[in-house]
């Protein structure tokens, strides 16, 4: 296909949107295993934060405050072994899954075909996109009672 100056701009809308499908269905299956690890270290700092409040380290008062950083701790330990078996295939953490591989090679692939055909700018405009839409449906997502 032509390089984004000789597209004509019914095939440039085209690309555009195509191009800004793939990064959005490509980065959302990467994320879904990627914020997992980001969540873990934010998860890590609380642990300890809830560890050294006053009623962990109380009496028999306190056991139900630390029941729930144990239960928390324990999430968090699941959390970790879950997220552990999608990326890698040994023990080790050395090697990546292929599935994992593939998603981040497709993300680098579509990021280049973007630069390619609409310009290094229209990366940045779309990886802004992405981060508002995903902050977005944070914000409005609804309690499930």
């Amino acid at each position: 296909m032509a390089a984004k100056s000789q597209l004509t701009k019914p095939q440039k809308n085209l690309t555009r949107r195509y191009l800004l499908w793939c990064y959005k269905t490509t980065k959302e299956d990467l994320d879904r295993i990627d914020r997992y690890f980001t969540q873990l270290k934010v998860d890590a700092f609380m642990l300890a934060n809830l560890s050294k409040a006053k009623e962990f380290k109380g009496g028999k008062q306190d056991k139900a405050y630390q029941k729930k950083v144990g239960d928390f701790k324990k999430y968090m330990e699941g959390k970790e072994s879950r997220v552990l078996a999608q990326k890698f295939k040994d023990p080790e953490k050395k090697i990546l899954k292929p599935e994992y591989l593939y998603l981040q090679r497709r993300l680098a692939a579509i990021e280049k075909a973007i630069v390619h055909f609409l310009g290094k700018k229209e990366l940045s405009v779309i990886e802004e996109m992405y981060e508002e839409e995903m902050t977005l449906r944070i914000l409005e997502a609804r309690a499930h009672t």
